[in-house]
């Protein structure tokens, strides 16, 4: 073309491809929907005398531990556990050795009651002031009922850091759970996000509340007494029951679990952020009010502006209610947090958004509906190179089963989805991607059922941005089209 310079043809060809790409994957008719049928077991709570419940020996001793992140950065946890028959002090000893405790920590002890429920007494201590990457054990009660274990400080906070998430939703306390909770146990993982829906007691009524809330947090013992577990709230969380006059939402659940609320300038115990290696994570509530002008939505922009991708490029929010679903399951319950929150997730650049409450796996493309104005009929969603991918793994094994009846056809914003119990892994390798993979139960953790190669959102446009500004851009429009074709048909890079 006369008075066309080569630069300007190659700027055409970029346009020209991406429009290509556009309109292609406008008119894909959705991604794959396994054809794999899980063989469950039946979906009923393991019975209490069960040895997943055992009761530690010794009056009194120390039972239901857990940790989590103490601070912003991961130089502190929080050490829970419960005594369950009389108070008892609130101490941890804690060193870098096998059963030499060089420091103590003190906290707080509490109880509670729930209808005629009374707990046992809750600790809760703070052990801050540790060193990154590094080995602790720590001693809690005392006599011949003190017991034993260890966790491993990550990291500290940088841009290059690997890390291994588990990401686990929705597990209760069944045979399946069970399955779930031991596959995650062998993945290698260093540390849980927790998607909500916790114990399931709710399904229970009057005094039996209290007790499978007891069973629950000696079940999960097994993983918790010995790594973070960064917890978030469902719906069988809320526990309102006015038949038996309890009407204070999330009751059993504050009392029982801590987070580092504070650390992040948060309101609530329900909503707050952590740092870990080079992730930053921000976990929300879905049945907290989040609309403009309340505690939770002020919160979470100026938790969005002080998130620092040179420092932590990986950007991953958790919440229960998944904003893009494709099941018969909970069909649309997360449009009202879409309409206020998704322009946010694509302006940061998130690069991706955890949740549970269905009891499946799915995985979505990287599409937003943040066009729509009510007024201009742009009601649908579309391909989006700075939106986070959506995957939802509300699937560790509770008694409700599994939600099987997916929406047919699959929409073209959904690219994996299966009705199968498991639970995921995210290792992240440096700044620039991470390999994410999806275990279903029954091949346990050697045989990924989804797997891809995550780029991160804001290091991969970096990086472009820099190569264009060096004249690089044939091979950019050869690797922008191979992503994309990759990306749009096979789903295995994102």
């Amino acid at each position: 073309m006369p008075g066309v310079t080569k630069n300007q043809s190659l700027l055409f060809l970029l346009l020209f491809t991406s429009f290509v790409f556009l309109n292609f994957v406008n008119n894909v008719n959705g991604g794959i929907t396994s054809k794999y049928v899980r063989k469950e077991w039946p979906s009923v709570d393991i019975p209490l005398d069960n040895e997943v419940f055992k009761t530690p020996d010794g009056h009194n001793a120390p039972q239901q531990v857990h940790i989590t992140q103490g601070d912003y950065d991961g130089k502190a946890v929080i050490i829970s556990w419960v005594t369950p028959d009389e108070p008892a002090p609130s101490k941890v000893h804690y060193g870098t050795s096998a059963g030499h405790y060089k420091f103590t920590a003190e906290g707080k002890m509490t109880n509670y009651s729930f209808y005629e429920y009374k707990s046992g007494y809750i600790h809760h201590v703070l052990v801050d002031g540790l060193e990154y990457d590094t080995k602790y054990y720590y001693k809690i009660g005392s006599g011949d009922v003190a017991r034993e274990f260890w966790f491993q400080t990550p990291p500290s906070v940088g841009p290059d850091v690997p890390y291994t998430f588990g990401i686990i939703g929705d597990l209760g306390q069944t045979y399946n759970s069970l399955s779930t909770l031991e596959h995650y146990m062998q993945s290698g993982a260093q540390a849980v996000l927790f998607l909500g829906d916790l114990s399931y007691a709710d399904r229970y009524k009057y005094n039996d509340v209290g007790i499978r809330w007891d069973s629950w947090g000696r079940f999960v013992e097994r993983s918790t007494a010995y790594q973070p577990w960064m917890w978030n709230v469902g719906n069988h969380e809320v526990e309102y029951m006015p038949y038996m006059n309890e009407v204070v939402p999330f009751k059993n659940y504050l009392y029982r679990y801590s987070t580092p609320y504070l650390a992040s300038q948060s309101s609530s115990p329900l909503w707050y952020a952590v740092r870990r290696a080079s992730a930053h994570i921000i976990v929300l509530s879905s049945y907290s009010p989040y609309v403009k002008y309340t505690p939770q939505y002020i919160w979470l922009k100026e938790e969005l502006a002080r998130v620092d991708r040179e420092k932590t490029p990986w950007l991953i929010v958790l919440m229960h209610v998944p904003i893009y679903n494709s099941n018969e399951a909970h069909f649309m319950e997360g449009e009202s947090m879409r309409a206020v929150f998704e322009e946010w997730f694509v302006q940061y650049k998130v690069d991706v958004i955890f949740a549970g409450h269905v009891h499946a796996y799915e995985r979505s493309y990287r599409i937003s509906n943040i066009r729509y104005n009510v007024s201009n009929g742009e009601c649908y969603p579309v391909p989006d190179k700075s939106a986070p991918l959506y995957i939802t793994v509300g699937d560790g094994g509770n008694q409700e089963g599994l939600a099987g009846s997916f929406r047919d056809p699959q929409p073209p914003y959904s690219a994996f989805r299966e009705a199968a119990y498991g639970h995921a892994t995210l290792e992240i390798k440096n700044r620039t991607h991470a390999f994410y993979h999806w275990n279903r139960n029954d091949d346990g953790n050697k045989v990924a059922a989804d797997s891809f190669v995550l780029h991160n959102q804001y290091w991969s446009s970096k990086v472009n941005r820099r190569k264009l500004e060096k004249h690089h851009l044939r091979s950019v429009i050869g690797r922008i089209a191979e992503f994309e074709q990759v990306t749009s048909i096979s789903g295995l890079v994102a």
